[in-house]
């Protein structure tokens, strides 16, 4: 159903479907602030729905549900199909790393006064938007001793939180006068640990209480946030937003929204023709660079992998499968805000409520650095949805010459595949706080159903 607004179509049964799928959600966004939550969250999903992880398994035959990870911040989910690999496998490709501030390696100095953490803020931000507000501290310290030790501190009602302060009002004239980039400068989102000082110590003493505190709760001495890994985010819960609870405001829906209707599509189906997937990678928010990231070649030795244990591996093997793949790269759009309206061409912008969104190109000005999907794919894809009643329209990412923005559409489109992007529209993108449609959620998960079991 194209460009429709899905609630229309909803009777009472369909409406408690879509809020139950999105309690589904909110769980797992407000647990899943890091990428190595996710996988984690992934790995307890799939195993309770029988699937197994790659590594234990000899040989695969049709039905099998197998699971891989990379390094703890990649996983993949796979159900063989009854169908030769090599006509191609769906993929369903999100990615689970959003927006945040990093801690430095060389992160605590004390201050006047405070232990305060050097910090190095993680992909596109407003960085005014993430002062004066709750925040959380998520991550893991590996020790040289081989130990890692994993810490959220924020969450829990009866926790403390960390905090990046602002100027008052009342002496903030100048600050007022700077332009929207310039309001807080990156090196000045420094985070605000504690105030209280050690009576024993004749040296920062702010700072050695809280490193005693480190040590007596955690075993951490300072020396072990080089190997650490700490990622500041928003603390707090996803919320319902609206009085008709229509909306969801949480941290990360770019791209964990699409990261978990990928994966619960899979999860939820059973028998196959074609072997299908959902891949989750991490690094997109800064370029897909690295081990972990959509560029790396992680993918594809999976694939050699499940080929190898299917029938038997050569080369010619994996690229007839890699190029006669179909790919949704699950990421999302940005939703038409009423409020910031000249940002948007209106005739090609995704709504909140009309729900998933097919990109046919994404990049900057002149389609600058996208994927520009195949009309044929296209077609296909119109079918589907259409034959399974999914809502679904298409967008572009705001006006020509006013900004761009890319996912991992055109790496997997490197391969010969066809890709294209379909997620969720979204206001506020790239904020501590996002919002997302409950309609959108589940027509998403409904339209990643439809294309695995039905694209070939």
């Amino acid at each position: 159903m194209y460009s429709k607004n899905a609630w229309e179509k909803y009777q009472d049964i369909d409406i408690e479907n879509v809020m139950k799928f999105s309690e589904g959600y909110k769980d797992f966004i407000s647990k899943c602030k890091t990428e190595r939550e996710c996988v984690k969250y992934s790995i307890k999903l799939a195993e309770a729905k029988g699937y197994k992880n790659l590594d234990n398994v000899k040989t695969l035959k049709p039905g099998d549900k197998v699971y891989a990870t990379n390094k703890g911040k990649n996983f993949i989910a796979f159900i063989i199909g009854s169908e030769d690999i090599e006509n191609g496998i769906n993929i369903l490709g999100a990615h689970i790393d959003s927006p945040r501030i990093d801690l430095k390696q060389n992160a605590l100095y004390e201050k006047d006064g405070f232990t305060l953490a050097d910090s190095h803020y993680y992909g596109g931000i407003k960085k005014y938007q993430w002062v004066a507000r709750p925040l959380a501290i998520h991550g893991v310290v590996c020790k040289k001793d081989g130990s890692i030790v994993d810490v959220v501190i924020g969450e829990d009602d009866k926790d403390p939180i960390v905090y990046i302060t602002d100027l008052l009002i009342h002496l903030a004239a100048d600050q007022m006068g700077k332009t929207g980039s310039k309001v807080v400068e990156g090196e000045d989102l420094d985070i605000t640990l504690s105030s209280i000082p050690a009576k024993d110590s004749d040296k920062d003493k702010v700072k050695a209480y809280l490193l005693k505190l480190l040590k007596d709760k955690y075993d951490i001495e300072e020396e072990d946030f080089v190997s650490s890994e700490f990622e500041i985010v928003p603390a707090g819960a996803a919320r319902d937003l609206g009085l008709d609870r229509s909306m969801v405001m949480g941290y990360g829906h770019d791209d964990r929204v699409c990261a978990y209707t990928s994966l619960l599509a899979i999860l939820d189906t059973d028998k196959l023709e074609r072997t299908s997937c959902a891949v989750l990678v991490d690094k997109e928010e800064i370029g897909s660079v690295g081990a972990t990231g959509a560029h790396s070649i992680w993918f594809e030795n999976t694939i050699a992998e499940l080929i190898n244990k299917l029938t038997s591996y050569n080369d010619l093997k994996l690229r007839h499968t890699i190029t006669n793949s179909y790919m949704l790269s699950s990421d999302v759009s940005a939703g038409y805000d009423p409020i910031y309206s000249y940002a948007f061409e209106r005739k090609n912008a995704a709504f909140l409520g009309n729900g998933i969104t097919f990109n046919k190109y994404t990049g900057a000005r002149g389609k600058s650095g996208c994927n520009d999907a195949m009309p044929e794919y296209i077609a296909k894809i119109r079918k589907i949805m259409d034959d399974n009643n999914v809502n679904y329209q298409t967008a572009e990412l705001g006006k020509v010459d006013v900004g761009g923005g890319g996912t991992i559409a055109y790496i997997l489109g490197n391969y010969n595949m066809n890709v294209i992007d379909a997620g969720i529209p979204v206001l506020s993108m790239h904020a501590p706080s996002e919002v997302v449609s409950k309609a959108d959620i589940y027509e998403a998960y409904l339209g990643y159903k439809a294309f695995i079991k039905d694209i070939k």
